[in-house]
């Protein structure tokens, strides 16, 4: 099973694809709570050259209050993360956890159909860019 959905978008530069899946996940009730700009904090923290490469913490609050009624402890497994980055060739990718696989480890079947809407969510919102 793999723990990501991934599609390569065509015709948008790097920060164009931010704006674009921002603005996706907001259609679908998803908030971007963080942004890792990691190409930048490499450089910054380690002086490191890295990619162009961007994790979006994404949250739908309903799903969060949800799966934290269920299970206290889910957070440390929240927010869904969605990643952009820009390939050597200059293509770009656009990546998200698979919730199914990540609270795969979680032994509380509350969290299943809460587990799979997400999933039908995100992976709905890969395959629309």
């Amino acid at each position: 099973m793999s723990y990501y959905f991934s599609t390569k978008v065509k015709d948008l530069n790097f920060d164009d694809a931010i704006e674009n899946v921002t603005e996706v996940l907001k259609k679908e009730g998803f908030g971007v709570m963080t942004v890792i700009d990691v190409k930048e904090k490499f450089k910054e923290k380690i002086d490191v050259d890295f990619k162009k490469y961007t994790i979006l913490g994404a949250c739908n609050p309903h799903f969060a209050y949800e799966a934290l009624k269920n299970e206290d402890k889910i957070g440390v497994l929240l927010p869904c993360n969605v990643v952009v980055e820009e390939h050597e060739n200059g293509e770009i990718e656009i990546s998200a956890v698979d919730p199914i696989a990540s609270m795969g480890a979680v032994k509380n079947e509350s969290l299943n159909d809460i587990a799979l809407e997400v999933q039908q969510k995100l992976k709905s919102i890969i395959e629309s860019l």
